[in-house]
C-alpha cells in the first residue's frame, strides 16, 4: 500500500500552471530523485508533500500513522543552542521540554530539573529523550557543542538529525549535499542507503543521484513523470521520449502551416470551404498556442584573452599555518599553460588558503610562489561576493554599457543575458529578488564577459541544474587558457580537470594525475583511512591489527561467506534482467497495479543486494 498519493495535483504562482494534474505514488523503501530544470518546481513538489503548502486543486493523501520529515535546505538564521537543542527541536514542544531538561542537569539546577521532569513524564516523553540521544549517537554528533561553533557541513548533519529524530516514513532532503566536503558526501550517501524508510530527494550532485536513487521524478513543463529504476536508464528514456516529441511536433506544425495557406486561398476557397475543416484549424491554432517548449539551454561562450607564458604559477617549499592548524609544509608544485587542476580537501583544510597563495592575494610564512607573465585572471567566488546587491543583473555584467564584447564581436547585454536564461525582467530585477540557481548562473555571465587565460573556479557547481552543469564542463574542456577548480562534486572534477591537488592534512599536498576517481586510486591507503577514521587512542601494533581484522568464522559464518559471491552475481543478473524489461515499451502496456509491483520488487531486489555487499564485507573483513 502506497504511504502517500497525489491525485490530480495543480499548483500555481501566477502564469501556466508550475505543476499540471500531477498523480504520483510513494511507496515503502523506495530512492526517489525529483529532476527538472531551476524554477521547474522541485523544491515546490516537495513542499506539497510535506504539507508546508496546500495544492491549487486535487488531493494529497497520506497514509493513516504515516510521518513525512523534511530537512531544510538552508541553515536558519536564527537557530541557536546546543546540538541537542536543535536536534530536540524536531519533537516540537515536548522537544523544548527534553532540552529544558538537559540544560537544567547540565546547570544543576534540582528545582528547574524537576519541574521539567514532572512535565516530560506526565507526556510520557522519556521514550522520546532515548530516541534523541540514539540519534545523536549514530550521526557522531556532540550533543553539548554550541550549533552555532560547528561547521556548514556538520550543522548539515544536525538538521538531518533534527529530521530524523521524527522517527519518518518519508524523509524529504533538499539539495542535501550542497556546502558539504567529499568526506561528508561519502558518509551521507551510506547513511541514506541504510536508510529504512522512503527517501525523496532533489540534488545536482550526479554521482550522489546515481548512487542512491530507485526511482525518478522528472518536472517538465508542468508535468510530472515517473522513470523506474536508475539514473543512466532515465537519461537514455528520456532522450528517446524527447525525440519522439520533437519528430510528432514537426509534423503537427508542417499539418499546421498548411491549413493556413489554404485558408487564405481567397474567394475560391471560401466558396469550397469546409466549415469542419474550419473547425479543425481552429483547434489545432489553440493547441499549438497552448504548447509549453522546453526551456531554453544556457549559450556559454568565455571571452579569450591572449595565451599566458608557458610556466603559470610555481610554488616552491610553500609553508602556511594559522596559529595551530598546519596548512600547507614544504610544498611544492608548478602549473603550467593548459592545465586544468582540480584543488580537493576536507572543508577546512585550507583550499581557499591554497588559491589566494597561488594567486599572489597572501604572502605564506615560507616558501617562494612564482607567477608567470602576461596573466588575466578570471575569480569565481563561492560566496558571491563580487556580486553588487544594490544593482541588478544587467548592471553587475555590463556595469552600465549597453553592449559586452566576446571574442571581438558585440553583443547588446539583454542578448547576452538571455543567452543564460535570464528574461530582459529577470534581467532588470533586483538581483535580491534572484533565486541560489540564477545568482550562480549571472556569476557565470559576468565571469565569461571577461578575457581570461587563468580561469579560477572556487564550488561553481552549487546550485545549478544538471543541464547546465554539462554545458558548464564542455565549456572547461574547450577553454584554451589554465584552470584551477575547487569542487567538492566529484563527477564534474572528473570529467572536467587533468590533475589534482589534495590538501591532505598535517600540511602535506599531493600531486595525483587525473580527476578525482584517479585522485581515489593513488592516494596513500594508511594515510587516508588515519584522516577518515580519526581516533582519540594510540594506534595498535600492526600484528594486533590484523588479528583482530581476520577473527576466526564460526562454520556458519563460513559456509555464508562461501555461498554470498554465487548470490550476489544472481542478484546482479536478476536486476539487470527485470530493469531490461522495465525499460521495453511493453511494459507500459500493463495496468498501473503490475507495473507498482515490478517497481517495488526491483527497490527490494536492491535493497537486497546491498544488504548481500555489506555483510560480505562484514564477514570477509
Amino acid at each position: 500500500m502506497p504511504l502517500l498519493q497525489l491525485q490530480n495535483v495543480d499548483y500555481s504562482v501566477g502564469g501556466p500552471l508550475l505543476l499540471e494534474q500531477v498523480n504520483l505514488t510513494i511507496e515503502p523503501g523506495e530512492r526517489v530523485c525529483i529532476v527538472g530544470r531551476n524554477g521547474a518546481g522541485k523544491s515546490t513538489l516537495m513542499r506539497l508533500i510535506c504539507g508546508e503548502i496546500k495544492p491549487d486543486d486535487g488531493e494529497i493523501r497520506v497514509q493513516g500513522g504515516v510521518v513525512v520529515a523534511r530537512m531544510a535546505q538552508e541553515v536558519p538564521q536564527d537557530t541557536h543552542g546546543s546540538v541537542f537543542d536543535v536536534v530536540a527541536l524536531g519533537l516540537g514542544d515536548l522537544g523544548a521540554l527534553l532540552a529544558r531538561y538537559h540544560h537544567a542537569v547540565h546547570d544543576g539546577d534540582m528545582d528547574a530539573m524537576a519541574d521539567a521532569q514532572t512535565q516530560i513524564e506526565a507526556q510520557h516523553g522519556w521514550d522520546l529523550d532515548r530516541r534523541v540521544s540514539q540519534v545523536l549517537e549514530k550521526l557522531e554528533l556532540p550533543e553539548d557543542v554550541d550549533f552555532s561553533s560547528l561547521s556548514g557541513g556538520m550543522k548539515r548533519r544536525v538538521l538531518l538529525a533534527q529530521a530524523l529524530v521524527r522517527n519518518p516514513d518519508v524523509l524529504l532532503l533538499d539539495e542535501p549535499t550542497n556546502h558539504l566536503d567529499i568526506e561528508a558526501i561519502d558518509w551521507l550517501e551510506g547513511f541514506l542507503k541504510s536508510f529504512n524508510g522512503s527517501l525523496i530527494f532533489v540534488t545536482h550532485d550526479r554521482s550522489f543521484l546515481r548512487a542512491l536513487a530507485t526511482r525518478i521524478f522528472e518536472i517538465d513543463r508542468g508535468q510530472v513523470t515517473s522513470w523506474p529504476g536508475d539514473y543512466d536508464n532515465y537519461l537514455r528514456r528520456r532522450e528517446e521520449r524527447l525525440h519522439a516529441q520533437a519528430q510528432e511536433n514537426a509534423r503537427f506544425d508542417k499539418l499546421l502551416a498548411q491549413e493556413e495557406v489554404w485558408i487564405r486561398q481567397g474567394i475560391k476557397a471560401r466558396r469550397t470551404r469546409n466549415e469542419g475543416r474550419v473547425r479543425a484549424l481552429k483547434a489545432m491554432r489553440n493547441e499549438r498556442a497552448e504548447r509549453r517548449e522546453l526551456t531554453g539551454k544556457v549559450r556559454m561562450e568565455s571571452a579569450a584573452a591572449q595565451a599566458s607564458g608557458k610556466k603559470v604559477i610555481e610554488l616552491t617549499q610553500v609553508a602556511q599555518a594559522f596559529g595551530n592548524k598546519l596548512i600547507l609544509r614544504d610544498a611544492s608544485t608548478v602549473i603550467l599553460r593548459g592545465d586544468k587542476i582540480g584543488i580537493i580537501g576536507p572543508n577546512g583544510s585550507g583550499k581557499s588558503t591554497l588559491l589566494k597563495i597561488l594567486l599572489g592575494e597572501l604572502t605564506p610564512d615560507a616558501g617562494t610562489v612564482e607567477q608567470g607573465t602576461q596573466l588575466q585572471i578570471a575569480y569565481f567566488d563561492q560566496h558571491r561576493s563580487q556580486l553588487d546587491e544594490s544593482r541588478n543583473a544587467i548592471e553587475n555584467v555590463a556595469g552600465g554599457a549597453d553592449f559586452v564584447e566576446i571574442n571581438g564581436s558585440r553583443k547588446h547585454i539583454i542578448g547576452y543575458l538571455q543567452d543564460f536564461l535570464f528574461s530582459p525582467e529577470r534581467a532588470r530585477a533586483p538581483i535580491t529578488r534572484l533565486s541560489g540557481g540564477e545568482r550562480n548562473r549571472l556569476l557565470l555571465a559576468r565571469l565569461f564577459a571577461q578575457p581570461s587565460n587563468l580561469l579560477v573556479m572556487d564550488e561553481p557547481t552549487n546550485d545549478l541544474d544538471v543541464e547546465t552543469l554539462e554545458l558548464l564542463e564542455e565549456l572547461l574542456l574547450d577553454y584554451k587558457g589554465t584552470l584551477l577548480l575547487v569542487s567538492h562534486d566529484r563527477d564534474f572534477l572528473d570529467n572536467v580537470v587533468t590533475s589534482t591537488l589534495a590538501l591532505e592534512g598535517e600540511g602535506k599536498l599531493g600531486e595525483y594525475v587525473g580527476g578525482y576517481s584517479d585522485w581515489l586510486r593513488q592516494r596513500p591507503v594508511a594515510r587516508t583511512a588515519a584522516i577518515e577514521k580519526p581516533t582519540a587512542a594510540p594506534a595498535a601494533p600492526a600484528v594486533h591489527t590484523a588479528a583482530v581484522a581476520k577473527k576466526k568464522l564460526s562454520f556458519k559464518d563460513q559456509r555464508e561467506l562461501e555461498l554470498l559471491p554465487a548470490r550476489i552475481e544472481q542478484l546482479e543478473t536478476d536486476i539487470a534482467r527485470r530493469s531490461a524489461a522495465m525499460q521495453d515499451a511493453a511494459f507500459y502496456k500493463q495496468d498501473a497495479a503490475s507495473q507498482q509491483r515490478a517497481n517495488t520488487e526491483l527497490v527490494a531486489q536492491q535493497a537486497e543486494l546491498e544488504a548481500a555487499f555489506a555483510r560480505w564485507e562484514a564477514l570477509d573483513g
